[in-house]
């Protein structure tokens, strides 16, 4: 490791990754550091459960990544480095208790046929929804990959204004502003229909009923449409392996176990980073080192992290530690991984060779659950996300073998009781190995009746709770896979800080990227994408 660059970054995550390539490909020196003992932060691909069966162990599908600017810009180079999508027909579809299903496919006439035959009028209405977000592609998508305080989005307001006038921007606010339940109920008669889409606001860290889960909505429902569901061949781990070897090919440098302790400010001027390098437990191994950033740090930490611990008290003003502390977390995840004896049957066959279905009641049962989430309780019945990586890409498990990756995204951070009244809550409200435990059984006994036979099959499961996926990545407090509560109070304008003005600092040189700020979570990589393009002009 050399001492000094032109940019460095604590942390790996896809952002970090993003800024770095752009900035390397441009003929900068760049640095990224990683606490953990691999890079990627949220992207990490291991065989967890039995040898030969590759589970990505937290996120690992990609559509906003393939529709962001930083793969239109990279995706060349990083095929060039080895990386490789599969994809799908058939992204998404549900699953109800009644046994009804539904399956949502990239073909809109397909859609619109379906929804037709499902209620009167639901597919034609679903064909306006998708128009309209044709129409209001540049303007909704810009938002979410600039600068809200900008002079680009000034001038994209400017346009849009001049064309649809005063009224009409006003009636674009008002619409995006509109709860999921309101655009579901307003467009589609069938309750299949809504259960086919509810459950995808859950993977924007909102529920239902939060003021611009509409807009999200509509969004995830374009998003996967036109783009699939896809997963990297062989494991999210080689967009890693892609983006490493993009940064190196340009004289970068990312190393691991290098946990970033402070950062160095000079004159209200960061000047870099003093860390730790070396494997963690091997005293002997850890060398204390100061890194020089010539031109910026980019941290990509929650506020909490940047703001009480890496930046000492003199260079943080107090509204902004104070803002800080009452950064808002939302409700917590859980995953499940199956390493499985044979591909699952589901009841329903059209099921099989679906990317991701959400097991639900519907409308009413997402927004009951992430109400029970939110006081504190294990939900009765949650929303249950049921991917099946081997039905794109069989090499993730040996011949004729399968994994499941489960996600359920309406848990509480710290337990006060069980709405099924079956699971005692511990007395500290913590998460132990044993109610997660339990909580799985109870969650796989439901997936059971959609896959029969599916207890027989599983070789080993592996849970992995709230407190263990912090564990993981620390920036998941409590479990939040989404770094930070997604409603509108904490969103836009307001992510991360009300204090501060985009990816900005009170430290000049330093920049804060990552799920915590503009636009929020996914894997875009928008937040680095911006900063990169911000610094490069």
């Amino acid at each position: 490791m050399k001492n000094t660059y032109d940019f460095v970054f604590v942390g790996s995550g896809i952002n970090s990754l993003c800024c770095a390539a752009l900035l390397a490909k441009a003929g900068h020196s760049v640095c990224v550091l990683e606490r953990n003992d691999y890079l990627g932060g949220c992207i990490k691909t291991a065989e967890i459960t039995e040898e030969g069966f590759r589970h990505d162990v937290l996120s690992g599908w990609h559509p906003l990544f393939v529709t962001s600017p930083s793969y239109r810009a990279l995706g060349a180079d990083l095929a060039r480095h080895g990386l490789v999508y599969l994809n799908t027909e058939k992204p998404t579809a549900v699953a109800t208790p009644a046994g009804e299903s539904l399956v949502l496919s990239t073909s809109r006439e397909q859609n619109i046929a379906v929804l037709n035959a499902l209620g009167d009028g639901d597919g034609d209405r679903y064909a306006r929804t998708m128009t309209e977000m044709e129409r209001d592609a540049d303007l909704t998508f810009s938002l979410l990959s600039n600068e809200i305080l900008s002079l680009a989005t000034l001038r994209l307001l400017w346009r849009e204004w001049r064309a649809r006038g005063s009224a009409g921007l006003s009636l674009y606010a008002g619409e995006a502003m509109a709860s999921s339940r309101d655009w579901l109920d307003q467009y589609f008669r069938s309750d299949l229909a809504k259960s086919l889409l509810a459950p995808w606001i859950l993977h924007t860290g909102l529920g239902p009923e939060a003021n611009f889960s509409g807009a999200m909505s509509r969004v995830i429902t374009f998003s996967l449409e036109s783009a699939g569901m896809p997963v990297v061949k062989g494991g999210s781990e080689n967009l890693v392996r892609a983006f490493r070897g993009l940064i190196e090919e340009y004289g970068g440098e990312l190393h691991v176990n290098s946990d970033v302790k402070r950062i160095v400010v000079e004159h209200r001027r960061a000047q870099g980073v003093e860390c730790l390098h070396g494997e963690p437990g091997n005293a002997q191994s850890r060398q204390s080192c100061k890194i020089e950033a010539r031109n910026a740090v980019i941290c990509n930490v929650t506020p909490q992290q940047l703001y009480l611990s890496l930046l000492e008290p003199d260079w943080v003003p107090e509204a902004v530690r104070e803002q800080a502390k009452n950064f808002r977390f939302g409700n917590a995840c859980m995953q499940i991984h199956l390493a499985l004896d044979r591909l699952p049957q589901w009841r329903d066959p059209q099921l099989d060779d679906v990317a991701m279905v959400h097991l639900s009641g519907g409308l009413d049962a997402v927004s009951l659950a992430v109400s029970q989430a939110g006081c504190g309780l294990l939900p009765a019945e949650p929303t249950i996300v049921v991917a099946q990586p081997t039905v794109l890409d069989p090499s993730r498990a040996p011949a004729g073998k399968a994994i499941l990756w489960i996600q359920l995204q309406e848990l509480p951070s710290i337990i006060r009781g069980d709405a099924a009244g079956q699971i005692e809550a511990p007395g500290d409200g913590q998460w132990t190995q044993q109610i997660a435990e339990r909580y799985a059984d109870r969650i796989v006994a439901r997936i059971s009746e959609h896959v029969p036979g599916l207890a027989g099959s599983i070789r080993r499961r592996v849970v992995l709770s709230p407190k263990d996926l912090e564990s993981i990545n620390g920036n998941l407090v409590g479990g939040d896979p989404y770094s930070g509560h997604c409603g509108m109070q904490q969103f836009f304008l307001w992510r991360p800080l009300k204090a501060l003005k985009n990816h900005q600092t009170p430290v000049r040189n330093l920049y804060h990227i990552g799920a915590s700020t503009h636009p929020g979570p996914g894997l875009a990589g928008n937040s680095g994408y911006m900063v990169a393009r911000g610094l490069l002009s």
